[in-house]
């Protein structure tokens, strides 16, 4: 006989990206509409096709590491160090209390420490033929890495590894962080994403298949979901971390809560390696799947964090699912695309929209998408979009789309208590 699931609730969050380098100038910044894009400044980005990204801002990193630390994490795993912290932080998390085997880490990222492999491999290509390769290459490229190294800092010891899906990452991380504390097998996971993909072979990389815009002359208005005139995505950097726990648990320590993880789904699209289903078919299973798992039906949903990357072909195909499963119900509820603020995180992004969500529960205040000057005529200009501004809404469920390349597509709920 299968035991009662365990409620799972959000107590602690954390995040640095490209509009904020915290919770609250976040939170700030999107409900004001804030814009993160601006010429790249990583690298010399004169050559490129798009040069533009979504980057960080005013990054200091001994603000967080010292040197002799810092050698060992890749930009990636410094920004996974510094949203866990704050996330585990905010949580209180008492780690001379609490029993650390039940405290797991379970976090994603699409590419890993891209920037270590591409700064080895070039110093390979351009030395005399003697490998010299850093000792710390091959841990700092690694994926699950960050993982590693959060749970090292505090010594959780609970399950621990790094999920890997493309855009649809994070959203699977929480989604396998919910159902580990659901099954008992984990009181607490720190869950979440980070990326760091602005660099020479990524941008070059997503440039030759046109999926970056190239509005090189008005960055901040280069992200435009559902804009007739969007060319493409932009590329951006950052990390979100949520702490999922056990309601009972939670309740026990006094910890503050924000809302409720009440399900999640995923599905596979099996139609294209880059492109989305054209009829959204995927895309509709796991929107299904995540509400079956919640125990919601379609008219409870009051807000969807909608994948909305600003390419011609995706944002299409993502409306169509909604207006296919959600109906007249879709006309209703608000929709809208943060990417239009904070450029496309890859596999990071899922986090840093749940906590785009956290904010849509907790405040009542719905995010804008930003920079739409004419809705793509194959868009229904009836739904609610919620251009341009934030809306005030009693928010008590709201859904979170990701969607990436091979068809990966994943859905998560979050329910005010």
């Amino acid at each position: 006989m299968m035991k009662e699931q365990r409620r799972v609730v959000i107590t602690g969050i954390g995040t640095i990206n490209p509009i904020g380098n915290d919770i609250e100038e976040y939170f700030r910044n999107l409900e004001n509409g804030v814009s993160g894009g601006a010429p790249i400044t990583h690298f010399d980005a004169t050559n490129f096709k798009s040069r533009i990204a979504c980057e960080v801002k005013n990054y200091d990193w001994t603000k967080y590491f010292d040197r002799k630390e810092v050698r060992k994490y890749d930009l990636y795993a410094q920004y996974a160090l510094i949203a866990a912290t704050q996330a585990v932080e905010d949580a209180k998390i008492d780690v001379e209390t609490e029993n650390l085997e039940r405290v797991g880490v379970v976090w994603s990222s699409g590419v890993g420490g891209m920037q270590t492999f591409y700064e080895e491999v070039m110093g390979w290509a351009e030395g005399d033929g003697i490998p010299r390769f850093s000792p710390f290459f091959v841990p700092k490229m690694i994926a699950d890495l960050a993982a590693g190294h959060i749970s090292i800092k505090y010594g959780f010891m609970g399950p621990n590894y790094s999920v890997v899906s493309a855009c649809a990452s994070s959203n699977h991380a929480m989604i396998d962080a919910l159902n580990l504390v659901r099954w008992g097998k984990a009181d607490i996971i720190v869950t979440g994403g980070s990326e760091a993909p602005i660099i020479v072979p990524s941008v070059g990389g997503f440039s030759s298949m046109q999926a970056l815009s190239t509005r090189n002359d008005d960055p901040q208005h280069a992200s435009r979901p559902f804009d007739a005139d969007r060319d493409g995505f932009v590329i951006a950097e950052g990390s979100g971390a949520l702490i999922f726990e056990e309601y009972e648990h939670a309740k026990a320590r006094g910890a503050k809560i924000y809302c409720e993880v009440a399900g999640g789904g995923m599905s596979a699209d099996a139609h294209h390696m880059t492109a989305p289903d054209p009829e959204g078919r995927g895309a509709i299973a796991s929107m299904r799947n995540a509400l079956d798992d919640a125990g919601l039906s379609i008219e409870d949903v009051d807000y969807l964090n909608a994948h909305g990357t600003s390419t011609p072909l995706g944002d299409k195909a993502e409306i169509k699912a909604v207006q296919k499963l959600f109906g007249d119900h879709a006309y209703k509820m608000n929709i809208s695309s943060t990417k239009s603020m904070t450029g496309h995180l890859l596999g990071a992004t899922a986090a840093v929209e749940a906590l785009a969500c956290v904010m849509a529960i907790t405040k009542g205040i719905v995010p804008p998408t930003i920079n739409v000057e004419k809705i793509d005529p194959e868009i229904d200009d009836k739904l609610n979009l919620t251009i341009g501004k934030a809306q005030k809404r009693d928010v008590k469920v709201a859904v979170s789309n990701t969607f990436g390349f091979g068809g990966h597509n994943s859905t998560i709920v979050l329910r005010k208590l």
